[in-house]
């Protein structure tokens, strides 16, 4: 293998302050009007920013971020793996499309290790989020290997629903739940008994990410594999109940749910079993995965860890080998910019709050876990609150912003990476008041900010990994329904230059996407960037 190398910039001038780059998590460029949760808050630093001469905006979704189709919305893992790598790569729902199209899923050795637990009398369990966000996982694909199944006359599966409300309609559960069961009772011919066995919202069972609350996996684990949970006839039963019960709540706080038939749970896990996690995304598919596989696990009590093959529609980390088996192969990202700078011998500083700390790390650096250099690099988490984001929209980011002028006061790092998680996380609520609250706690530190990056004489570039905020809700009919899902919108992106070392000029790049920014980073630190990397979005200028 080639060593990795950067070359110097020809008439560069070098200065000694840092190049930031802020990520604005969820700050789409909107409508403009009163759905626009980013327009409508008071956001003087921002508003002052998007007068700069060095602004303009980039796509964030779609094939820009390796989609199968630019009807995809953007997501914040797509979107760090973008800015990291510097150039497109096909990603989940696009290498898993394609597999089930070429039939590759089925000729593996995961497939076949499920297909002899099935021929030995053994259940296969399907555990994932149903819905058709293509953020986490399609339905579509879940389809495909439920038909698989029956072509290969498994006699017995069972499907653990994750309901969405956040990539979807907030209550949109049944526009799903119920043409599934209709599917399943339809491949329940012929001797075969296909069925929905437990279920609940992703942000109370099962979809953890980053160890932020580890109860969330208990759930799931107590649903699906020790029939522990509320009981109910079926899984449209038990939304339409919970509905009922409180016309407030969205799909994805719904709590754990147990299909029952006479009293007993339809589909526990049990000893030799098949079971596939079916999402195609690896942040939030993580945890559940090391409760099935680890032998020494102590971070809740399983009770009973039964005897299973265990695999993912995808591997979602690579480093660590989670899972050990998987259906698809998952993109190789090599040459990220993290790479480069460290043979370069250029220091940095990351950080973010817990929800979205592996973005600045692991998604960042190619779907690679740990540090690539840790004399070179830190890597800072601030934990996460354990509250519905809505009732505290400023999260973090007061405290990232802390320790980001720390750094910029010590002078050590000369590439610095931080996300806001606010507009995205809280734009999920779909509560408006929240919303406004939390774009407008990531100007206030943005504000902050660079009057340190200007007082160090370094250069700031601000941007997004998709939108979310920028929409609040739509409306048909007169009536509007939340918009808790990322949108299709643009980015912003500007660049402040507090150093004065070099002359920037737009190099008018068409069509420009996030994986135009790496390469824009190499410029600011002085570097001409890898020929690999999309084009650069700035250039010294020679006049």
């Amino acid at each position: 293998m080639t060593a990795l190398r950067l070359n110097s910039l020809d008439g560069y001038s070098r200065f000694d302050g840092p190049v930031v780059l802020i990520i604005m998590d969820g700050v789409g460029v909107g409508s403009h009007d009163e759905r626009d949760g980013v327009y409508v808050a008071n956001t003087p630093m921002l508003d002052s920013l998007m007068q700069e001469p060095l602004t303009m905006t980039l796509n964030a979704h779609g094939k820009a971020v390796g989609l199968p189709s630019d009807d995809d919305m953007g997501n914040s893992e797509v979107g760090h793996n973008a800015l990291g790598a510097g150039r497109v790569f096909a990603q989940g729902a696009r290498l898993v499309n394609e597999a089930l199209a070429t039939g590759e899923v089925f000729r593996g050795k995961a497939w076949s290790e499920l297909m002899g637990r099935a021929e030995a009398g053994g259940t296969l369990h399907f555990i994932g989020l149903v819905s058709d966000g293509n953020v986490h996982s399609h339905i579509k694909q879940l389809y495909a290997l439920l038909e698989a199944c029956a072509d290969q006359e498994v006699k017995r599966v069972r499907v653990h629903a994750l309901l969405d409300g956040r990539d979807v309609g907030p209550k949109s559960a049944l526009d799903f739940i119920l043409p599934l069961e209709e599917k399943l009772a339809e491949l329940s011919q012929e001797g075969r008994d296909y069925r929905i066995a437990s279920g609940g919202g992703r942000m109370i069972t099962t979809m953890d990410r980053y160890n932020a609350n580890w109860d969330v996996v208990r759930y799931g684990w107590n649903a699906h594999v020790l029939g522990k949970g509320r009981q109910f006839g079926s899984a449209s039963e038990a939304i339409q109940t919970y509905y009922n019960e409180d016309a407030a709540i969205t799909d994805q706080y719904m709590e754990s749910f147990v299909v029952v038939e006479e009293g007993a749970p339809v589909g526990t896990i049990e000893d030799g079993d098949g079971v596939v996690f079916f999402n195609f995304r690896g942040d939030r598919a993580i945890e559940i995965s090391r409760a099935f596989e680890e032998d020494d696990f102590a971070i809740f009590d399983r009770v009973t860890r039964p005897n299973v093959f265990y695999a993912g529609l995808m591997q979602y980390d690579g480093d660590a080998q989670i899972p050990k088996n998987y259906l698809v192969e998952p993109p190789a990202i090599d040459k990220t910019l993290s790479e480069y700078l460290c043979a370069a011998g250029v220091t940095s500083y990351a950080i973010s709050e817990t929800q979205k700390f592996g973005h600045v790390t692991y998604f960042w650096n190619g779907n690679r876990s740990g540090y690539i250099d840790k004399d070179l690099e830190i890597y800072e988490e601030v934990g996460s609150d354990l509250v519905p984001f809505n009732e505290r929209p400023w999260m973090k980011a007061a405290e990232i912003t802390d320790k980001v002028i720390t750094q910029l006061r010590g002078g050590k790092a000369k590439f610095i990476r931080l996300n806001f998680a606010n507009c995205d996380m809280v734009g999920h609520t779909g509560v408006p008041e929240a919303i406004r609250i939390a774009v407008e706690t990531v100007d206030m530190c943005l504000s902050r900010l660079l009057k340190e990056v200007e007082r160090a004489g370094g250069v700031a570039i601000v941007t997004a990994d998709h939108g979310n905020a920028d929409c609040m809700w739509t409306e048909k009919k007169g009536k509007r329904t939340p918009m808790v899902a990322h949108t299709l919108n643009p980015v912003p992106f500007i660049v402040k230059d507090f150093s004065k070392a070099n002359v920037l000029a737009k190099t008018g790049v068409e069509g420009a996407g996030l994986a135009n920014v790496a390469a824009t980073i190499c410029v600011l630190l002085g570097f001409a960037p890898p020929k690999e990397y999309e084009p650069s979005l700035l250039a010294i200028s020679k006049n």
